[in-house]
């Protein structure tokens, strides 16, 4: 299998569930409808497979944006009111079961799932070495397709054994999400058994990337207790690079801090505006640039994913993650001559953490960056680790000390460590997070897990907008129920 970061673009075969027409169906491209009866006859076909399975991770773009547009740190910008109206819907929360980036978004994930199980149905098919560790990638895969899928929605049809087929459109019911977390569980736990400690190849998961989704699966659910335990395993294995900001350029991709990260590649020649997830690249990068740039350093983008005034000067003036979080756009233009255009809902910030950089895409350029993205980081797992700790009342000490490790990156020294214990010690955990993990994807979801949602984000109705409405085509054409408000 080659290196992920050029994963190739496999068909495998027919992968359809739902409905054969404008559903969530994939045709397959003529002279690649293969089927099981002339695959899955060789270990190289496995490989293939597996690539196949990683491959729609490389179209979660939306679900990195809406964790931080949906929140109450970030605006969705972009040209005007109606530009990319999903996203807008997401950011004032007026979104509705028509919504069509949630509609991709559930179309995307389950594509995943369907994937893995397809692998999971020809499993017995031949022996070979090493296998087990193959489908420990699989099961990883599958179980973080669903994990995002509650998170997304909540309770969600669940089926492991086989792909879902066209001909099952009517018998879908969704599970309870207590069910779907118990079978993430279940899928880690065989991935944790199978997985090697490290792999060869870049951008494959391995036994502490499993270890470390299950003890944030764990966290989603209070086991708090048992999310220690699982990030115990992980601690120490990875290590806080020493300059915050280099890990999210290009050079610091896949470094000691990297647990899990997307890989992208800007050498593919498969692009089209009609299906952007074709390309290898990644397409929610141009979203995040100034319109308009004409100066160094930066490419031009679409002003999506605009920090608020409020959360950057919520940031100490000594913590040295705001400007490599969040470009001063003015600052900037004033200092190197550069010049921009205004977006909707200008705030004068943009992410810079994923921000279109020059020279970063080849080909169709607008889709085909190669900027990873960075789903679990060290830092992250301290501070989930840090936080089982303390709401589990196993150690506050340790908590404490988790904390700090990521503030003494933060600020150069251990001036300003974290002495509190108890609810002001979770507290200030939280909001470390906000500034530590901001823009990639988690604040909100953090919100809703810890119940600040209601509060903090304007429009949020309690109740309601804790998950996202199912899409309408699948309630019409699955008869699934819709969560509650929509």
């Amino acid at each position: 299998m080659k290196n992920l970061k050029t994963i190739l673009l496999i068909v495998l075969i027919t992968f359809s569930f739902n409905r054969c027409t404008d559903h969530v169906d994939y045709e397959a491209i003529e002279g690649y409808a293969i089927t099981a009866d002339v695959y899955f006859q060789q270990e190289s076909d496995y490989d293939a497979a597996l690539v196949g399975t990683y491959d729609p991770l490389q179209w979660l773009f939306f679900n990195i944006q809406i964790g931080a547009i949906a929140s109450d740190i970030s605006l969705c910008g972009g040209e005007s009111a109606t530009d990319y109206l999903g996203i807008q819907q997401m950011d004032d929360m007026t979104h509705y079961p028509e919504n069509d980036v949630l509609t991709s978004i559930w179309r995307w994930l389950y594509e995943g799932v369907n994937r893995a199980n397809y692998m999971e149905e020809n499993k017995s098919n031949i022996e070979f070495e090493n296998k087990e560790a193959l489908y420990g990638e699989v099961y990883f895969l599958r179980a973080y397709y669903y994990f995002e899928l509650v998170k997304f929605f909540g309770d969600v049809p669940l089926f492991t054994e086989a792909r879902l087929t066209a001909g099952q459109a009517g018998t879908l019911e969704r599970s309870p999400k207590e069910e779907v977390y118990a079978q993430i569980e279940l899928d880690l736990q065989n991935a944790i058994a199978t997985l090697p400690n490290s792999q060869s190849q870049v951008g494959r998961v391995n036994k502490y990337t499993a270890h470390a989704l299950l003890g944030k699966v764990l966290l989603y659910q209070d086991k708090f207790t048992e999310a220690a335990s699982a990030f115990d395993n992980v601690i120490g294995v990875y290590s806080l690079v020493s300059d915050f900001g280099s890990q999210f350029l290009r050079f610091g991709e896949n470094g000691p801090e990297s647990i899990f990260e997307i890989q992208y590649t800007n050498t593919s020649n498969w692009y089209d505006w009609g299906c952007p997830q074709c390309s290898e690249g990644n397409y929610g990068i141009i979203m995040n640039g100034p319109r308009g740039w004409s100066g160094p350093e930066y490419a031009q983008g679409w002003s999506f994913n605009v920090p608020t005034a409020e959360f950057y000067n919520s940031y100490h003036e000594d913590d040295s993650r705001r400007d490599a979080t969040i470009l001063d756009i003015e600052a900037f233009s004033a200092t190197t001559g550069a010049s921009y255009t205004e977006g909707y809902d200008h705030t004068g910030y943009f992410n810079n953490k994923y921000i279109p950089r020059a020279g970063e895409s080849g080909g169709q350029t607008e889709l085909n960056y190669l900027t990873n993205y960075r789903i679990i980081r060290y830092a992250d797992v301290l501070l989930m680790a840090a936080e089982a700790y303390n709401r589990s009342g196993l150690d506050d000490g340790l908590a404490q000390e988790y904390l700090n490790q990521v503030r003494r990156r933060a600020f150069g020294g251990d001036d300003n460590d974290i002495s509190a214990s108890g609810t002001s010690l979770t507290d200030a955990i939280w909001e470390e997070r906000k500034f530590e993990l901001a823009l990639e994807g988690h604040r909100f979801f953090d919100l809703v897990r810890t119940e600040r949602a209601s509060s903090l984000i304007s429009g949020f109705i309690e109740g309601k907008n804790e998950v996202f409405p199912i899409p309408q085509q699948e309630v019409d054409i699955s008869g699934l129920t819709q969560n509650s408000g929509y």
